[in-house]
C-alpha cells in the first residue's frame, strides 16, 4: 500500500496508514469506462491510497472486494454523490464523477472493515448542502498584533511563509486530502479582514494562488479568495468603490476574468464590509444588496460565488446606551434585504447573533430571509471556547444548532432552512504546528464539522467515535471510553467554568483568552452584562427591553420573552434578573453561578485523571502534548472559577450556602 502524503514530522490526523489496512487487505480495483480518458489526479489519489490496479477497458471480473467505478453516463445523482452496493462479499462504489469517486472511497475507508461485511445492500450517498467550506484567517505577513493567523491557536500559515506563497505546498496536498476525506469542499485561504498585503493575492500573486488552487484540485476542493471592497482604490488606482458606479463594476468585471483565466476551477470572493471598519457600500449611501450585487456580477459569468458575510453591527456603541443592542443588528441590517440578492450571493450568517459564544440563542436570521441562500457560519477554531489549549468538543453543540426549529417543532430546522443552495462556512483551526490544530483532540472539531457539514443529521457522539477509529486505529475499549469521558460533554464543562447562563464574553479584552468579567462592559463594543448591586443580564424584551425577542418568529419570540419558559442557559442573554431569581432548576442565580464554576473545575480534574489513565495506549508525542494542554485548562478553569465567583460574591453580597472558599 502507498500513502506518502503525510510528512513523518505531521501529524496523520484522521488518516494513518492503518485506516486504509481494512481495504488493502481485501484489495481494490479502479474501474474506468471504455473509451474514457483517466478521470484526473483524483483517481491518483486512490491509487496512492491503495496500490489499486487500473482498468481501463470497462467491466472487472477478478477477485479483488472492492471495486470503484468511473460511470460512464455523467453523474449517479450529482457532481459528489456516489453508489455503494454490497453483494455476495464485494463492494462496488460507483460515482459520476472523480469528486463522487473520493468521497465514496474515503466513506469505504471511515467503514474500514464494516464495510465489508453483513447483508448484502445498495445505498445513495450525497452531501445535504452544495457548499461545505472552511475559511482561513491567514496573513501573507505577520501582523504586529493578530500574528500570521488571526484567531488562530495551531502556528503559522500552511499556505504562507516569509512574506509569500510556500514554495513547498506538500502539506497543503496533505491538507486537502484531510479535508477531502470528511467531504469539506471549498477553503478561502486568507484573512476576510484584508491587509494590504493579503489584497494582492488578487492581482500581483494571482499565479501563487493558483499554485496553491493546483494543490487542493485533486481532492476536490475549490479555492476562494477573501477580498476588500476597497479594492478598486487600494490596488485598481480608482478614486472610488461605490457600487453603483460603472468604472468600479467594470474593474471587478475585470479582476474576475483575470482570476478565472489563471484558476478555471476558482470558487468565488468572500466579503466582510462594513463590519469592524471593514470598508464597504455605506460610504457611498449603499446597502448591503447593491454591494454584493455588484460582485456577483463579476463573478456570475464564471460560475462563480459571492460570500457576503452578515457580521454586521456598530463597534462604536456608547455603553451608557442600553437601547443599542449588537444582538439585534444582523437582523436590522439584512431581513429587509430578502429578494434583493443575486443568485450568486450566498450570506453567510453566523449561527448566534453575538460572536460565536459558548452559549447564545440562534440568530433569527437564519429565519428571516427564505428568499436569499444562506450559509451558517461556524467557529472550528476555538476563539471563545478556550482557543485550543482547553479540550472542548463543538460537535455537540453545532448539532444543537442544526436540529433547532425556529417555527417549533412542526417546522424546518437549521439544517433544512441552509440545505440545498445554501450551506456551510467556518473559520478553520489548522496552522503549521505538527498536531494540524495545536491540541490533538482539537481535530475531532475539524473532523466533525465536515462530517455535519455533508450530513446535519448524523449524532456528535457517533462522529466522535469515527475520529477515535480513524486516528487511533485498533483503539482499546479503555482509550475509546477515555476519549468519550473527557470530550463528549466537554462543551458543557467549558461552559460551566466560565460565562453564566447565556451572558457571553467576561473574557480578556483582544486576545479572548480567560477571564476578565468587566472586561468588556465599559467599552464600544456593544458585548455587556449589566451586572449591578441587584441583579445581571440584558433585558432584550419586548416588553420592556431592546425588542430583541421580536425577531423571532412564534414560538420562540413568546418562550424567550417570558420569565415562565425562557430556558435557563439563555437567562441572563434575554433577561436581568435578581441574583435571588429561581431558575427552573429550583437553585437561584446567585447559587448557580457558585455551583456550575465548582462543577466545572471537578470536571476538568476528572479530565485529567481520565487522561493519565490512558495516555499510555496512544503514541507518546500525543500523550506529552494532551497532558499539557489539560494542565493549562485545569488552571485556566480554576482561575475562571475564582474569578467568576469572587466577582459575583462581592456584587450581591450574597454567600456560597455550601460555605465554599470564595475569595
Amino acid at each position: 500500500m502507498t500513502t506518502t502524503l503525510h510528512a513523518t514530522d505531521v501529524h496523520p490526523a484522521w488518516l494513518p496508514d492503518a485506516a486504509f489496512e481494512p481495504v488493502a487487505r481485501r484489495g481494490a480495483v479502479l474501474v474506468v469506462p471504455d473509451g474514457a480518458a483517466r478521470a484526473g489526479v483524483d483517481t491518483d489519489e486512490v491509487l496512492d491510497a491503495l496500490g489499486a490496479e487500473i482498468d481501463a477497458l470497462g467491466p472487472y471480473d477478478g477477485e479483488p472486494a472492492l471495486l470503484l467505478e468511473l460511470s460512464g453516463g455523467g453523474p449517479v445523482e450529482g457532481e459528489e454523490s456516489f453508489r455503494l452496493r454490497r453483494e455476495r462479499g464485494r463492494l462496488t462504489v460507483t460515482a459520476g464523477s472523480s469528486r463522487g469517486l473520493l468521497h465514496g472511497f474515503f466513506h469505504v475507508v471511515r467503514l474500514g472493515d464494516a464495510a465489508f461485511t453483513g447483508p448484502d445492500a445498495d445505498e445513495s450517498h450525497a452531501p445535504a448542502a452544495a457548499l461545505r467550506m472552511l475559511d482561513h484567517w491567514d496573513n501573507v505577513d505577520v501582523h504586529p498584533v493578530m500574528g500570521q493567523v488571526e484567531r488562530g491557536y495551531a502556528g503559522g500559515s500552511i499556505f504562507y511563509a516569509d512574506g509569500r506563497v510556500r514554495e513547498d505546498l506538500s502539506r497543503v496536498r496533505a491538507y486537502a486530502r484531510l479535508l477531502a476525506a470528511v467531504g469539506i469542499d471549498r477553503v478561502a485561504i486568507n484573512n476576510v479582514n484584508v491587509h494590504a498585503r493579503e489584497a494582492r493575492l488578487l492581482t500581483d500573486d494571482l499565479g501563487e494562488v493558483a499554485r496553491i488552487a493546483a494543490a487542493f484540485r485533486p481532492y476536490g476542493v475549490r479555492v476562494h479568495l477573501s477580498v476588500s471592497f476597497a479594492a478598486p482604490m487600494t490596488v485598481g488606482g480608482l478614486e472610488t468603490s461605490d457600487p453603483l458606479d460603472e468604472d468600479v463594476r467594470a474593474w471587478w468585471r475585470a479582476a474576475a476574468d483575470r482570476v478565472w483565466e489563471a484558476i478555471p476551477d476558482f470558487g468565488g470572493f468572500v466579503v466582510k464590509a462594513d463590519s469592524e471598519g471593514q470598508p464597504g457600500p455605506f460610504a457611498y449611501g449603499r446597502d448591503h444588496a447593491d454591494g454584493a450585487n455588484m460582485l456577483a456580477e463579476a463573478v456570475a459569468p464564471h460560475g462563480g460565488l459571492v460570500h457576503w458575510r452578515a457580521f454586521v453591527y456598530d463597534h462604536t456603541q456608547d455603553w451608557r446606551d442600553r437601547s443599542t443592542d449588537r444582538a439585534r443588528a444582523a437582523y436590522d441590517h439584512f431581513a429587509p434585504l430578502d429578494g434583493r440578492f443575486a443568485a450568486e450571493v450566498v450570506l453567510q450568517v453566523k449561527h448566534g447573533p453575538l460572536d460565536f459564544q459558548v452559549r447564545e440563542p440562534v440568530s433569527p436570521v437564519l429565519a428571516a430571509m427564505p428568499a436569499t441562500r444562506l450559509a451558517l457560519e461556524l467557529q472550528v477554531t476555538q476563539e471563545y471556547t478556550g482557543q485550543q489549549k482547553h479540550a472542548v468538543y463543538l460537535g455537540t453543540a453545532w448539532s444543537e444548532v442544526l436540529r433547532w426549529r425556529p417555527w417549533g417543532d412542526a417546522g424546518a430546522s437549521v439544517a433544512d432552512v441552509v440545505a440545498g443552495a445554501g450551506g456551510f462556512a467556518a473559520v478553520s483551526n489548522v496552522g503549521d504546528d505538527r498536531f494540524w490544530t495545536g491540541h490533538p483532540l482539537a481535530q475531532a472539531n475539524l473532523y466533525a464539522y465536515g462530517r455535519l457539514a455533508w450530513d446535519p443529521a448524523l449524532d456528535p457522539v457517533d462522529i466522535l467515535d469515527e475520529w477515535i477509529d480513524l486516528t487511533f486505529p485498533g483503539a482499546p475499549d479503555a482509550l475509546r471510553a477515555g476519549l468519550h469521558l473527557i470530550l463528549d460533554d466537554s462543551w458543557r464543562t467549558y461552559e460551566l467554568y466560565t460565562a453564566p447562563l447565556g451572558v457571553g464574553f467576561m473574557v480578556r479584552p483582544g486576545h479572548h483568552y480567560g477571564p476578565d468579567v468587566d472586561g468588556y462592559e465599559y467599552t464600544p463594543w456593544g458585548t455587556y452584562h449589566f451586572a449591578d448591586r441587584d441583579g445581571v443580564g440584558v433585558d432584550r424584551t419586548r416588553a420592556t427591553g431592546t425588542g430583541y425577542t421580536g425577531q423571532y418568529p412564534e414560538p420562540w419570540r413568546d418562550v424567550y420573552e417570558s420569565l415562565e419558559t425562557c430556558p435557563d442557559e439563555l437567562l441572563l442573554f434575554f433577561h436581568h434578573v435578581p441574583y435571588t431569581h429561581v431558575l427552573h432548576s429550583g437553585t437561584t442565580v446567585i447559587q448557580h453561578v457558585y455551583d456550575s464554576r465548582f462543577e466545572g473545575v471537578e470536571r476538568v480534574e476528572r479530565m485529567v485523571r481520565t487522561w493519565e489513565s490512558v495516555a499510555d495506549l496512544v503514541p507518546v508525542d500525543v500523550a506529552v502534548r494532551v497532558r499539557e494542554r489539560l494542565a493549562e485548562q485545569l488552571r485556566s478553569a480554576t482561575e475562571w472559577r475564582d474569578q467568576v465567583s469572587t466577582y459575583f460574591l462581592r456584587k450581591s453580597g450574597i454567600p456560597d450556602e455550601h460555605g465554599r472558599t470564595i475569595y
